[in-house]
């Protein structure tokens, strides 16, 4: 029996989207976004409110890091999500975060995150407060690839799950894309 829970924003894996950019003196600043997702080939949407300091942040350099929230910074990524930085200056700092200037935007890589996409934004609607981005490039530390691929068991993304309040692990592999499926395909 199915029970009705409303409206809620339960889409399971949700991912924790660390949102990385400059400010006006080229302090970093990072946050910790739950909804967003890869809207097309080199597209991402990622839901963010205009009161936020990196929405200011990236209005003003018209350019941003992303990388998933990883097991190892669980703590640290939660922590950019609670704390913002309209209040505390050098969040990044806190964390004993590093990071150098990307070479193809006007934005940080946060050293610590092995995976970010390198984006420059697209637009910016206030009133949907929808925030689209073109992914130039994405870097990824040697430690998380296999045979030049992200293996996303090394990577060890962060799930956010809305409803209980916690952070989950994606953690294991069930099955072949574009072939397990093909079983089922009648010739």
């Amino acid at each position: 029996m199915r029970k009705n829970l409303g409206v809620k924003t339960l889409l399971y894996p949700q991912p924790v989207i660390m949102i990385a950019s400059y400010d006006e003196n080229d302090i970093p600043d990072c946050m910790n976004a739950a909804w967003g997702a890869i809207s097309d080939n080199n597209k991402v949407s990622i839901a963010v409110s205009k009161d936020h300091k990196t929405t200011a942040n990236i209005l003003l350099k018209k350019a941003f890091t992303i990388s998933p929230g990883i097991k190892k910074y669980v703590k640290e990524c939660d922590y950019l999500g609670i704390v913002s930085g309209n209040n505390v200056k050098n969040k990044l700092e806190v964390c004993n975060f590093h990071t150098k200037k990307s070479n193809l935007v006007d934005a940080p890589l946060i050293e610590e995150f092995p995976l970010t996409l390198e984006c420059k934004l697209i637009s910016y609607n206030e009133e949907t407060e929808m925030l689209v981005g073109e992914i130039v490039n994405v870097s990824a530390d040697e430690s998380i690839l296999t045979n030049g691929k992200v293996d996303v068991l090394k990577l060890e993304p962060i799930s956010y799950d809305p409803d209980n309040f916690t952070y989950l692990l994606l953690k294991d592999e069930v099955g072949k894309a574009f072939k397990d499926g093909k079983a089922l395909i009648k010739k």
